[in-house]
């Protein structure tokens, strides 16, 4: 709720302060005082847009500011956190400061808990908090979907529960129907990458290639390309070290046993001697080994002839037509191989998954259908409660002949369901029923409002409601209904009336007077003066002698300030057998 409204410099008012609580609360005072300048200062608060003809004279800008409780975790919170606000918590919950300032340029700046924000962010939160209804304020429930919701909340758990299966059944559907039409769309696509697929990897299965395989044909085809250096440079390093062709000088294994024999021969008369024979023993058995595996690698070579250099050089063309088309190396190649595969899989899968899909999108067709009657049905009988009870409440407010009727239509099931709601009023017999807010005037429309605010109040209700014009065009017994329902609406939500009509004004928990004070200018002349406005808080006499000039423009005429008191009695009495 709103627990103070501060305005500066806006219309004829300089400076006030309107402390606001919960209940019912009421601003009057004389025509031209300055009472509309509050529903302008809430307006701000909401995003209206600033208009430079509302900054007092002489000021240089125009300021409204509001401070809010809300409970903890309220949404209006959220978005204002999200603007950057910064807020208060208390045990008795959130405190958010909003404000508005405009300049006498038209310049319009907006701020949420002290910090600079963006007029939209303003409004986003305003509109969670406060509700204006007036001739020519835009009515809570203009949209659609605002319809639909009050209705789904009017109609209470039974709607709730139908429409969150309708919801989770419809959401399934779409995700179904989604998948399926993205598969059945590229069918054609997919059938290309399938046949591509498949005849890559039958020609890869076809030459079968082995990890490193291009690696090592490569080597080896080197190898063949040299084969005669190779065996002679083998054949040469096998004779030095132990061949016949160097028999005149003897060959190195021979020489290092006439080596190691002179220097066995005379180790005996030095150690170092000894140890070196041992070396040159080792010496003689490495090059023995080497002497053998150069045969060996000799006698290799003679059985590799043009024949197996020709059947090499065509598998490494194989490979390397793989891995022109497929990937830069043999390894990636089988890496690649083994992608497609599994892709593949999952292509020949799809035709299974469209046909389980199929199935799936008709049965969640017919479930919706069947789900979306039942709410429907639902919605049929809480639209014709609503209507009867806001027709009702409009009879009690001079409305006599008005009704409201609630159409729920069938359409195409959306994601919320299979209706079209639409609230309409018929103000007179014989009229034809027309949206809320084209078929009534403007004091016609608030009390339609309030009518259906009352009724929505326990289920739907908003922090603060505004209502002004509420009682244009009436009075006596159709006024003192006014109040009462005011007052009834105030049990659940916060309630700012402005009124100029005592049997409204008698039902407030709080009464707020507004005052025009004209200062003549220095020459006496009204001309050079100006005009101020002051705000009071009403209690005890001082209620009872406004309610008074209210009632009969004489404050001091005992029968008005009899007739005053005798509405505050049945007001309070009103309230006290309600609470009861």
């Amino acid at each position: 709720m709103i627990e103070e409204l501060r305005i500066r410099d806006l219309g004829v008012i300089s400076e006030a302060r309107l402390p606001l609580g919960p209940g019912l609360s009421v601003v009057t005072g004389e025509t031209g005082a300055g009472k509309t300048m509050v529903v302008t200062a809430v307006g701000l608060l909401l995003g209206a847009r600033a208009d430079a003809g509302a900054v007092r004279v002489g000021a240089r800008a125009a300021s409204v500011e509001a401070t809010a409780l809300l409970p903890h975790g309220h949404s209006a919170l959220e978005r204002a956190e999200e603007a950057g606000a910064e807020t208060e918590d208390s045990d008795a919950g959130t405190e958010l400061l909003l404000a508005r300032s405009v300049s006498m340029e038209g310049r319009s700046r907006a701020y949420l808990g002290g910090r600079s924000a963006p007029v939209g962010a303003l409004a986003e939160v305003g509109e969670r908090l406060l509700v204006i209804h007036g001739q020519t304020d835009q009515i809570r429930l203009k949209s659609s979907a605002a319809q639909r919701e009050a209705l789904d909340k009017f109609g209470g758990t039974a709607v709730g529960d139908a429409l969150a299966a309708y919801q989770d059944c419809y959401r399934a559907c779409r995700a179904a129907e989604q998948e399926l039409e993205a598969l059945t769309t590229a069918e054609r696509e997919r059938l290309r990458e399938a046949e591509s697929l498949q005849s890559a990897l039958e020609e890869i299965d076809a030459v079968a290639p082995e990890e490193g395989e291009d690696e090592r044909l490569k080597a080896e085809s080197v190898k063949l390309a040299h084969v005669e250096q190779l065996r002679i440079a083998a054949g040469t390093a096998q004779a030095v070290l132990s061949g016949d062709d160097y028999a005149e000088s003897g060959d190195a294994l021979q020489l290092l046993a006439t080596a190691q024999r002179a220097l066995e021969q005379v180790s005996q008369h030095d150690g170092a001697l000894e140890a070196l024979a041992i070396r040159v023993g080792e010496a003689s058995v490495l090059l023995e080994d080497i002497s053998s595996e150069l045969a060996h690698y000799a006698s290799g070579l003679e059985t590799e002839g043009p024949e197996h250099l020709a059947a090499l050089e065509a598998r490494r063309a194989e490979l390397a037509k793989l891995v022109r088309k497929y990937a830069p190396s043999v390894d990636e190649v089988l890496s690649w191989a083994e992608e497609s595969r599994t892709r593949l899989e999952e292509l020949e899968g799809d035709s299974e998954r469209i046909e389980t899909l199929q199935s799936e999108v008709q049965a969640r067709r017919e479930e919706l259908l069947t789900l979306g009657a039942g709410l429907h049905g639902l919605r049929s009988d809480a639209a014709v409660e609503l209507a009867s009870r806001v027709s009702a409440e409009l009879a009690a407010l001079a409305m006599p002949d008005a009704r409201l009727h609630v159409k729920v239509e069938e359409t195409e099931p959306g994601p919320h369901g299979a209706d079209q709601i639409a609230i309409l009023l018929q103000p007179h017999a014989g009229a034809p029923a027309r949206p809320v807010g084209k078929g009534a005037s403007g004091g016609e429309l608030s009390r339609v409002m309030l009518a259906i605010e009352v009724v929505l109040a326990e289920v739907d209700p908003v922090p603060t409601f505004v209502f002004d014009e509420v009682d244009a065009g009436v009075g006596g017994r159709a006024a003192v209904e006014i109040g009462r329902r005011l007052a009834m609406l105030a049990r659940h939500v916060q309630v700012l009336v402005v009124t100029h009509l005592p049997q409204v004004a008698a039902f407030a928990d709080r009464h707020v007077r507004v005052i025009k004070n004209s200062v003549r200018g220095a020459d006496g002349g009204l001309d050079s003066g100006f005009t101020s406005s002051d705000v009071e808080v009403l209690d005890g006499e001082a209620r009872v002698v406004e309610l008074a000039r209210m009632l009969a423009g004489q404050e001091d005429s005992e029968s008005a300030r009899a007739h005053a008191q005798e509405l505050l009695d049945d007001a309070r009495q009103f309230a006290a057998s309600s609470r009861a």
